[in-house]
């Protein structure tokens, strides 16, 4: 039994909100599966789980120790990164959760509780119209379970279990309160957020992550959904005004005769605007004389409506196996996706994708099951963690750069199994000798000797094996420390920093010197790397 935690500091609150990001990496899909009403306006389970995950970043990343700081980091990451209807709201209860911690560096728990109700508060004022049997329904059952806890003076772990029962019994009765629910036969999408939202923080709170656990495979029926579509406000409007120096009843009276579905969220002289409108312009016209917009973005969802009945029979009939990759640059993504790769996600040495890119790409796709090439030891940690949430559904072939990831990606055959595939594919990544050639950015010592800066030097396994004044020599040095007496096949992929007249001019010298090698040059567009080498 976890112990009664009676006051809160900063560690336990960036537990909270590690626990909160990885609830919802755990159900954000199961949550999205829900989101019938009014119209797929986005998904609310992905755009919670965007926002939250800027909020996350954003404290783990915070030098600060005290709870009421780090909560501020955390609520104006929330507002700057808030998507859609329920990532605006969610971001207003983090704000309002700040409002009750400000100033504190540790908080009693019935401090923390109060917090809270601020931050149910806050978020049901985000909203212009509320409507009962939403995720406002939810919020206030919450408060009210939040504030009988408080009273009893219990530890704030009792606190939120007590806010997240009381939650789930206003859940239930949320079908019953709009007719739109009843009738697809689920309960509100952002109201089971918020439960989401508070389990996660709990579990956080006591140390249990349970992440590994994921269940993505649940899928539910939506008896109802038509492929007609008559609504008034097509446009799904959102932007951002800094330096607001305007009255927020002002702006709420303005809008509301422009549309729904309006959500104001109010930071520090920062108004984060959501808005369903027939005309985006005249609100865009007068948002813009409240201060300087940001982030503007508009959907028609009356397109993304018939989108997803176009595509819902393709999404619920998912089969077979695929490949996802990652790579950068322009022509080795094109590269990859001729070898057969199905997902190509940009990224690479400097640029490593997030956990939720490789489980987006699962979701998204067609198939059923997918093997990732993560082709850079930086990323590979990123994929055997979206196969912890993800499960048997993801195999990784632990290719460590493109040459890799190429040879093995050629042996795929979507015919096989996964684990057929993958034994093949592992075989064929052992064949392939490579290299990369970049610059160096400062004074190093390699082998005694020193490698001054500006100088170009050829990185084989993490490792600088050979150097040189100029990129002709030091490619000359790379390709023959890695072609042995077996080679016959160098292939060459040029960077985002050469041009292709520089590249073949480079590659005639290298074959004079290599006669008997065959040399190919193709066009990776990758950064920072002058070259790729891959030796068969």
């Amino acid at each position: 039994m976890q112990p009664s935690i009676d006051v809160i500091n900063g560690k336990d609150f960036r537990r909270m909100i590690a626990g909160a990001y990885g609830a919802f990496m755990r159900e954000h899909e199961y949550i999205n599966s829900l989101n019938v009403f009014p119209v797929p306006d986005g998904d609310t389970g992905t755009n919670m789980l965007m926002t939250l995950g800027a909020v996350a970043k954003a404290v783990s990343e915070a030098p600060d120790e005290g709870i009421g700081s780090l909560a501020r980091r955390g609520a104006d990451s929330a507002i700057m990164g808030a998507r859609g209807n329920s990532g605006v709201i969610l971001s207003q209860l983090l704000r309002g959760i700040a409002r009750g911690l400000s100033g504190k560096d540790t908080a009693a728990s019935a401090e923390v509780g109060k917090a809270f109700q601020y931050g149910v508060l806050y978020a049901y004022r985000a909203v212009a119209k509320p409507v009962e049997g939403t995720i406002l329904t939810v919020a206030k059952g919450i408060a009210k379970g939040a504030h009988r806890a408080v009273r009893e003076h219990v530890a704030f772990a009792d606190i939120l279990t007590e806010a997240i029962n009381a939650g789930k019994e206003e859940l239930k009765r949320t079908p019953e309160l709009l007719p739109a629910l009843k009738a697809a036969g689920v309960v509100d999408a952002g109201g089971y957020g918020l439960i989401v939202f508070l389990t996660g923080c709990l579990e956080g709170l006591e140390g249990r992550f349970s992440g590994p656990e994921a269940d993505f495979g649940r899928t539910l029926s939506v008896p109802g959904m038509t492929t007609e579509l008559n609504i008034a406000h097509p446009y799904c409007t959102e932007f951002i005004v800094k330096h607001f120096a305007a009255s927020l009843n002002e702006v709420k009276r303005r809008l509301g005769q422009m549309g729904d579905s309006l959500v104001l969220a109010l930071g520090e002289d920062i108004l984060k605007v959501h808005i369903h409108t027939a005309h985006p312009g005249a609100v865009l016209e007068s948002a813009i004389t409240w201060g300087t917009l940001h982030d503007i973005k508009i959907d028609n969802m009356a397109d993304q409506h018939r989108q997803t009945v176009e595509m819902g029979a393709t999404a619920q009939a998912k089969s077979g196996l695929a490949v996802i990759s990652v790579v950068s640059g322009e022509g080795l993504i094109e590269i990859m996706k001729q070898m057969g790769a199905d997902v190509v996600i940009s990224g690479g040495q400097t640029m490593n994708p997030p956990v939720e890119e490789f489980v987006a790409a699962v979701h998204n796709g067609p198939a059923e099951k997918y093997i990732i090439l993560p082709n850079n030891k930086n990323i590979l940690l990123a994929a055997e963690q979206a196969k912890k949430l993800l499960g048997d559904r993801v195999a990784i072939v632990p290719t460590f750069n493109v040459p890799q990831g190429l040879a093995a990606v050629v042996t795929f055959d979507a015919n096989s199994d996964i684990e057929t595939n993958v034994a093949r594919m592992k075989e064929a990544q052992a064949t392939v000798k490579s290299g990369g050639l970049t610059i160096a950015v400062r004074d190093s010592k390699v082998e005694g000797q020193t490698v001054p800066e500006g100088s170009y030097i050829g990185v084989i396994e993490g490792r600088v094996v050979v150097w040189a004044d100029t990129l002709e020599e030091a490619l000359t040095m790379l390709v023959s420390r890695l072609a042995d007496a077996d080679a016959e096949v160098v292939s060459l992929y040029y960077g985002a920093e050469l041009t292709e007249e520089q590249a073949a001019k480079l590659t005639s010298k290298l074959s004079e010197q290599l006669e008997d090698i065959e040399i190919q040059v193709y066009f990776g567009g990758q950064p920072h790397y002058q070259f790729i080498v891959s030796v068969e």
